[in-house]
């Protein structure tokens, strides 16, 4: 532990004291002896002058030891209790102070520890009560949620600034796929509460999509919006619908058309659709410019043989030209036919759909409709099929129906099995057999189900879903079935429903406080510490010394954004180090080479990173050893990473400059942080995350309450010194 200034000071004052005592003794003794005896005495001390000193040397060694336990005992020890009271008064539920030290010391911490409980128990109490009256506009956030997460559409709320306020899962999985990297890090840097929506929109046509607004509201249009559509960075057309979100117009500055808190998105990925557009044009000018050359000849053709002295030959051959034109409309007219059939096909809205869902829903419905028991025997509870269930069902529905009325049929059984890339979908009864014939009928006739018919018939639906279905018999079992072979959705489908399906966190992607954040017009490092946004990161590295050849093999990245850390938004990505990871490092941080090889290399991964930390201030613990890592990748990859970035190792020495330990494990246990993931990326990440945002109100409590503060009492501290 470094000695403290003042001790220092105080043992230099108590050395030159005694050393002035020693020496006006000896003056004052020598001033009452007679020259001879002041010879004689000058004779006996002088060569043993130096004993003296040592001697002298000696005591105050002893005096500075015993200056150091007091100090320790009555100067940081009171300082350090100060320290953990300040963490009590900024942290729920921190650890009590330890009862060490003096007694008076001891006392002094037991009454600061009951002083904080009793703060806690009255805290608990308010939140019970604020609970309780809160509950009715948690009841509606999570009605919001709820719609949010069930809407097919992706939607995206944002505040005048262009920052992200709200956004659905099925946004989150379009700008994923929106992304120029979507397998790194899982798209990860597109979306995130508090970032900008203008790093996929221009900001030109977002202002004159607002513009437009404002001029509808002042008309007096009731529900005003605005449509345009644009591209993306990555080439993606999306069409996007503009809603505006009003503020409370109660308020004294509202004007007559209110005023605007921020706008809502609805976005189509129109790009696929745009394609098959131009492609059906492209069809239709095909279609026109060549009929009109086979027109022009047949006409030419026509004319010459409306001459009566044509000859033979010559009037053969200009039959041969009206047969060949006539072939040629023909097979165009066909090939579009059939391109365009393929086409509707292709454009009927199938959805995916999890196959248990479809069967269960196809069960309820048979039985209402048939009055018939349905079981369901071997159905795959994992597959996912990319159906119109509608209209799906109605076949069934209609089949079971007439097996019911014209068979007599007593039950019905559904199964779905995977075959290959496909899914059998078989609808299952015992009963007297049926003809081809009979079955083609059904196939072809358009369906019924009670006194309800549709135009469309079985194959109709079949043809929708570029499937097939046949009649089987299975004459061991003596039954009967029709099987539909259905598409399957894409892997990257199946994925995406299955994150839709599975998460419960509601709600999800909110932070509605960010309504109140505007552009601010001061410099960054001016910037309260309250308004900024932070990507917390951690690198893991195959070894300590950036400098010699190591490497990164993993960066994880947390965002705290308006005094939150966004967990669901996070960044983790193991990196291919091209070079052997020691084994020595490898029980440190638990990533061995198997898990890298193949994995992106670091001007890969460092693009990705740096648009996900776009905007915000980079934070870490021990930032220069990361940063040195970042820095070195500047001139291999081009990026440089030119945002302000706090320690808060250096932070921690700022608040609490007499504990003895500013590693991450120790700052954790000061503020009762649960320690998870320790030495990976990501795991480290979150808990600097969560240090800093116990860090936050006591810098501000010191006085530090600006970025550029923050940045200067870091300098100021002893570990700043540390280079690598």
């Amino acid at each position: 532990m470094r000695l403290d200034r003042r001790l220092l000071l105080a043992i230099g004052a108590a050395g030159l004291a005694t050393a002035t005592w020693i020496v006006l003794t000896v003056l004052l003794v020598g001033s009452t002896l007679e020259p001879a005896q002041r010879d004689a005495l000058t004779e006996v001390l002088g060569p043993r002058a130096a004993l003296l000193g040592v001697a002298w040397a000696v005591g105050l060694a002893l005096m500075a030891g015993g200056m150091r336990l007091l100090a320790n005992r009555y100067l940081s020890a009171p300082a350090r209790v100060a320290e953990q009271t300040r963490v009590l008064l900024t942290t729920e539920n921190a650890q009590p102070i330890p009862l060490v030290g003096p007694r008076e010391l001891q006392v002094l911490a037991q009454t600061i520890n009951a002083l904080a409980g009793q703060r806690d128990d009255l805290r608990r109490d308010i939140a019970l009560r604020v609970e309780e009256a809160g509950r009715s506009l948690q009841q509606e956030r999570n009605r919001l949620a709820a719609l949010m997460a069930e809407l097919t559409q992706s939607v995206v709320v944002c505040n005048l600034d262009g920052r992200i306020l709200l956004y659905n899962s099925r946004a989150r999985l379009q700008f994923r796929a929106l992304s120029q990297a979507p397998t790194l890090a899982d798209g990860a840097e597109m979306i995130g509460i508090g970032r900008s929506i203008y790093a996929v929109f221009d900001r030109q046509l977002v202002a004159h999509a607002l513009e437009n607004i404002h001029q509808r509201m002042a008309r007096g249009a009731g529900s005003p919006s605005a449509q345009f559509v644009t591209t993306t960075p990555s080439g993606q057309l999306l069409r996007v619908q503009m809603a505006p979100v009003r503020a409370d117009e109660s308020a004294p500055s509202a004007g007559k058309e209110g005023i605007l808190s921020g706008f809502v998105l609805m976005l189509d990925n129109v790009t696929r659709s745009f394609q098959e557009e131009s492609q059906r044009d492209h069809w239709l000018h095909t279609l026109t410019e060549g009929s009109r050359s086979s027109l022009a000849n047949m006409q030419a053709a026509l004319d010459m043989l409306g001459f009566d002295d044509i000859e033979p030959a010559m009037r053969e051959r200009f039959l041969g030209v009206v047969r060949d034109e006539v072939t040629s409309m023909s097979q165009r007219i066909t090939g579009l036919v059939q391109q365009s059939t393929q086409g509707l096909k292709t454009r009927w809205p199938l959805e995916e759909m999890l196959g248990a869902d479809l069967v269960m829903a196809a069960q309820r419905r048979i039985e209402a409709e048939s009055r018939r028991s349905v079981t369901v025997d071997s159905v795959d509870a994992t597959l996912w099929l990319k159906v119109d269930s509608f209209t799906l069902i109605q076949a069934l529905t209609s089949l079971s129906c007439r097996l019911v009325d014209e068979f007599d049929v007593r039950f019905v059984q559904l199964r779905l099995q995977a075959a290959g890339p496909r899914a059998q979908l078989d609808l299952v009864w015992s009963g007297q057999a049926m003809s081809t014939e009979t079955v083609m009928s059904w196939e072809m006739d358009p369906m019924r189900i009670g006194d309800e018919v549709t135009p469309l018939t079985v194959r109709h639906v079949v043809e929708r879903h570029g499937g097939e279905m046949w009649f089987e018999r299975e004459r061991v079992r003596h039954q009967a079935f029709f099987r539909f072979l259905l598409p399957l959705a894409s892997e990257q489908e199946q994925l995406e429903a299955t994150q839709i399906m599975q998460n419960d966190s509601r709600p999800e992607y909110f932070d509605f406080d960010l309504f109140q954040v505007t552009e601010q017009t001061t410099a960054l490092d001016d910037q309260p510490l309250s308004s900024l946004s932070f990507t917390v990161f951690d690198t893991e590295t195959t070894g300590l010394n950036p400098s010699q050849g190591d490497e990164i093999i993993q960066i994880g990245a947390a965002r705290i954004v308006n005094g939150k850390l966004l967990r669901q938004e996070c960044f983790e990505q193991l990196v291919d180090p091209g070079r052997v990871i020691p084994a020595a490092s490898i029980p440190i941080h638990g990533i061995t080479q198997d898990m890298v090889t193949g994995k992106p290399r670091i001007g890969q991964v460092l693009p990705a990173f740096h648009v996900f930390a776009q905007d915000t201030v980079l934070v870490a613990h021990n930032a220069a050893f990361d940063m040195k890592f970042l820095q070195l990748q500047e001139a291999a990859t081009g990026l440089v990473f030119r945002q302000p970035v706090l320690d808060t190792l250096l932070l921690s020495a700022v608040v609490h400059p007499n504990q003895e330990s500013h590693r991450l494990e120790a700052i954790a246990e000061r503020f009762n942080i649960t320690v998870l993931g320790r030495h990976t990326a990501l795991g480290d990440a979150i808990v600097t995350a969560e240090v800093m945002l116990r860090l936050l109100p006591l810098l501000h409590d010191m006085g530090i309450r600006t970025l550029r503060q923050a940045r200067e009492a870091s300098q100021k501290t002893y570990y700043a010194r540390l280079k690598y």
